[in-house]
């Protein structure tokens, strides 16, 4: 068995903290990944001394808490879409995780070691508000049962994107419906259908790699301290989801992560 991951720095009390930061910025379009990078950084917890497998792996299992608690708190719409089912949403969703999962398997490792520092998140914050702005300014012309081929492909390209810290798979699908011209309710549900395979595939995927490398037990613990802070704090969070899904502009998402953004570039420039 290869080196075991490790996390020192990331106490229980501090992973229950990323856990419930989690559910709330998972739910809105302004990057769950920046914030869960950048709040360590900020508050001085040494997370750029940490494993990066092990610190990917960890983020990923928050991801999978939030899949979890979605299941539950959105199990009608959930129910609902699988009802309507078929080959045409089938093919969708296919195109959704399909450049997500190339690009995670060949890429992935790459784009931890070489990604993952503020600069990069600043700059993804930055080029996800400017995309969401010139997006929201298409018509609102489709709803459900407009999406096709082409969507999934978009909706695929979006959340291979969204590998980059700081971009956000929910505010890159999000975009990329409303480019679309679906719907600010349409898109958002979109957004969470072609989520949970690409959670789960990245989950599946972490799990393998680690059980090669095995888990140091300090690790295992703040990953259920997470996974469990995440679920709740997702679950709590629910109604955020109304928030996107009104007939209101997404220009106040752009301005926290443009905001966000220029805090962090005036904190490093200290």
């Amino acid at each position: 068995m290869a080196e075991a991951a490790h996390a020192p720095g990331l106490s229980l009390a501090r992973a229950a903290a990323l856990g419930t930061i989690q559910g709330p910025t998972e739910l809105l379009p302004v990057s769950s990944s920046a914030h869960l990078s950048l709040v360590p950084r900020l508050a001085g917890w040494g997370w750029g001394e940490i494993d990066p497998e092990a610190r990917k792996s960890f983020e990923v299992a928050l991801h999978a808490g939030t899949a979890a608690a979605l299941l539950i708190g959105q199990r009608r719409e959930i129910a609902a879409e699988l009802a309507a089912f078929d080959a045409r949403r089938a093919a969708v969703v296919g195109l959704s995780f399909i450049p997500p999962a190339v690009v995670g398997y060949a890429l992935e490792r790459q784009i931890e070691a070489h990604l993952g520092g503020p600069r990069t998140i600043i700059a993804g914050l930055v080029a996800g508000a400017a995309a969401m702005l010139a997006a929201d300014t298409r018509p609102q012309e489709r709803g459900p049962g407009d999406a096709g081929v082409v969507d999934g492909l978009a909706l695929g390209v979006a959340q291979a994107t969204a590998l980059i810290p700081g971009i956000s798979r929910n505010g890159a699908t999000l975009t990329a419906a409303r480019a679309r011209r679906f719907t600010r309710e349409h898109a958002n549900l979109l957004s969470r259908t072609v989520a949970l395979p690409v959670i789960v595939g990245a989950t599946v995927l972490k799990g393998v790699r680690l059980r090669r490398r095995g888990v140091a037990p300090e690790l295992g613990r703040a990953m259920a301290a997470g996974v469990a802070a995440s679920f709740a704090s997702t679950l709590a969070s629910q109604r955020l989801i109304g928030l996107v899904e009104r007939d209101r502009a997404l220009w106040p998402y752009a301005a926290y992560r443009l905001a966000l953004a220029a805090a962090v570039a005036v904190r490093m420039g200290r």
